[in-house]
Formats: C-alpha cells, structure tokens, sequence
C-alpha cells in the first residue's frame, strides 16, 4: 500500500500536487471539466488542514514549447469557481522561474498556486533531472493524484520524488484500490469485456486477464480479428492484420486456462462508414463481402447482458461498436444501461468506455470510473506504473 495525504503532517508545508487538468477545450472554454472536479477531494483536504497548495498539470500536446493555445489559464479560472476561492495563476511560459519562486515563497496556508503547463518545457516528457530539482524548490511536500498520467515517466510524475517526500492523494488511491481489488481479488464470477479496434493494443491485458477472470467478452473492431482467427468472412470491416495469429492463440489460452470467452455471435453491418448507411444483421459466420461490422447484433446483446447479470465484478474497457454514430451505438449502449442495473462491482477503464457511459448520462450507476485509460490498461497488464512506484509505501 502506498501512503497519502492522510499518512503525513501537511500543516504549515507548501505541498505540489500533479493533477490532470487534460480537459477538452472550445474557443477557450472548458467543455467537460470532470477531471477538474476529481482533483477536488483532495486540495481541499490539503486546505483544510492548514497547507499551501501549488498544482501542477500537462494540457494537451505543447511539444516542449510554450505555446499559449495550451495554456492552463482556463483551468485556473474553472477552478477558482469549483473551489470558491481566488487562485493565483502562475503565467511563466518558463513554468518556473525566478518570479514563480517568488510567488511560492510568499503562498500562505490556505492559498493556492496553479504552475503553467509543464509540458512547456521539453524536460517534462523526457524525465529530465533539472526540470524535477526546479519543481520541487517551491514546495515540502509531492502528491500525486494523476492517475491519467501514473503510466509516464515524467518530471513532474515520477523525477519530482527523488527529491521531495512523495505520497498519493485521493484520486490514485480510489483508482488503484477498485483496479487493485478487481484484478488482485475480485468477487467472482469476474467478468472482463474488451473492446476497441486493435486486439494488439490490448494483448498484454487480455493475456493478464485470462489469468483472472471467469469470462472474458470481445466486442468492438478486434471481434473481426478474432473472426478471420476462426476463418470467417469479414466483408470490409476493421482488420487488425498483424494480430490475427495472436488472436487464434489467445481464443486456445482462454480454452486451456477454462476461461469463457465470448465473441459477437451476430453483427450490425453497413455499406459504408458513415451513420445513414443501409444496414442489416447478419450471424457471425454469415458476413457478406460487400458489408463491413460497426456493431454487435441484437443476439450477442442478450448474450452479453446474460453474463453481466450474472457477475459480481465487471470490468469494461473499450466500445462495442462505433457508438460516435447514433445507428451503431446501441451495443455499447446496452452493455452500460446492463451494467447500470448490475449488482456488481462495476469498473469502467477510462477512454472511450468513460466517455460512452458519460454520454448516456450512466456515470453516477458505475462503482467506479477511472480517469486513465491508458494507465488503467497498464494496470490491468500488471504493470507497475511509474507515478505510483515512486510514492512511499505505508
């Protein structure tokens, strides 16, 4: 177990927080502030017991350099109406400098500082030492709570402890207790529903998986991998090519380990890639060559809630079909209204999956959402993430 803020004396210490404050931006406003909001628990509780709070977040993909579409000031103003409370926005395009210092040195209890976007700087991304030693001079004490970052090296994830006391906050705590408890030891029957495009991008954490769940389910553009793995026809649809091989292997591991593993039995298919193609059903085996898979069909839908129903932990992280598209997004749609009603321990992985359940307004029905899709795939691997290895343990 890894220590928090509840773990060590905050009062009177200047204390720098990594948040993800990677939020969706239009014309300069924040169109969904939910990573904000999650980063909340936490500065406030370092607030209310007596400490000076600096925070530190990447936005977007600056590539090194100061580019001001990037910069967090929106942030600082979302947050300042979240917190009720004035934040003083720390605007180097340097990120820290002499005048940042400044500002740092002269932050009281009760106060709180928004650095600008560490990934101005180049040494960010590359773990660079300098960068880290300069971070951590403004403060006493490192928290991470990002978890949507924990999977990085970075200098303001991972440096930043070799020269601070470092500890978790709220939000990585919550995540790697659901994540932890559900990969490590979950109520059973455990279920795992995989979906996306690339079955390559999720071999690691299928092959974990197949190690720890009862029934492992397959939705999504990586079903049709799976599907040339048995020798079906595919039409047009989403092939991952390279993966076809290790799809057939992972189809006899779950055999051999006397996991279930569910792929769509029936498919939504359309002309073209686009909402108001012709479209029609069609079983697993019986996919026309002229057609291309953007959904699992009405027969797999029942078959997969059936064994939602049935579990008492699921986690789920990837779409079943392509649910941006209001004709093929009922499959994912089905699976979380199902996963809503489940009595089970509910785990959504981030990414697409967050956002599926976020659009159909289900969010507040999930036991937990995470906030990294790629750290909680990382997770899920039995990776150590580097964010949370370098925080003390208990």
């Amino acid at each position: 177990m890894k220590k928090t803020v509840r773990d060590i004396d905050v009062k009177d210490k200047k204390v720098i927080v990594r948040c993800d404050f990677n939020v969706p931006l239009k014309d300069d406003v924040i169109t969904d502030d939910t990573r904000i909001r999650a980063a909340i628990p936490t500065i406030e509780y370092l607030l209310q017991n007596g400490s000076a709070v600096i925070l530190m977040s990447h936005l977007g993909r600056p590539e090194g350099r100061a580019d001001m579409k990037y910069t967090l000031e929106p942030v600082a103003r979302r947050l300042s109406e979240l917190l009720g409370r004035d934040i003083i926005f720390a605007s180097s395009p340097a990120v820290v400098d002499e005048g940042v210092r400044e500002k740092a040195a002269e932050l009281r209890a009760g106060e709180v500082m928004l650095l600008e976007n560490v990934r101005f700087r180049k040494e960010e991304t590359k773990n660079g030492a300098e960068f880290a030693k300069e971070l951590a001079s403004l403060a006493d004490i490192f928290v991470n709570d990002a978890f949507g970052t924990a999977h990085r090296a970075h200098a303001s994830t991972a440096g930043i402890a070799d020269y601070l006391p470092a500890v978790s906050g709220f939000l990585i705590e919550k995540e790697i207790r659901f994540l932890g408890d559900a990969v490590e030891d979950p109520k059973r029957p455990f279920v795992a529903i995989m979906g996306g495009a690339k079955v390559g991008d999720k071999i690691s954490v299928i092959e974990n998986l197949l190690k720890k769940v009862d029934t492992l389910i397959i939705g999504g553009g990586m079903a049709y991998t799976f599907y040339k793995a048995l020798g079906y026809e595919i039409g047009t649809s989403i092939l991952d090519e390279k993966s076809v091989e290790l799809a057939g292997d992972l189809l006899k591991k779950a055999e051999k380990a006397g996991v279930r593993m569910l792929i769509p039995v029936d498919v939504v298919c359309g002309k073209e890639f686009k909402n108001d193609t012709d479209t029609a059903v069609f079983k697993s085996s019986e996919m026309p060559q002229d057609m291309m898979g953007l959904d699992i069909g009405p027969a797999t839908v029942e078959l997969y809630k059936k064994e939602i129903f049935s579990a008492k932990t699921v986690v789920w992280n990837g779409p079943m079909g392509v649910f941006e598209m209001e004709n093929f997004a009922r499959g994912t749609y089905e699976i979380a209204e199902a996963l809503s009603q489940s009595d089970a321990v509910t785990i959504i992985g981030g990414g697409d999956s967050a956002a599926a359940v976020e659009s159909f307004g289900l969010a507040d029905k999930m036991t937990h959402i995470s906030t990294g899709g790629g750290a909680s795939l990382e997770f899920l691997e039995g990776k150590e993430l580097p964010g949370v290895a370098v925080l003390e343990d208990k």
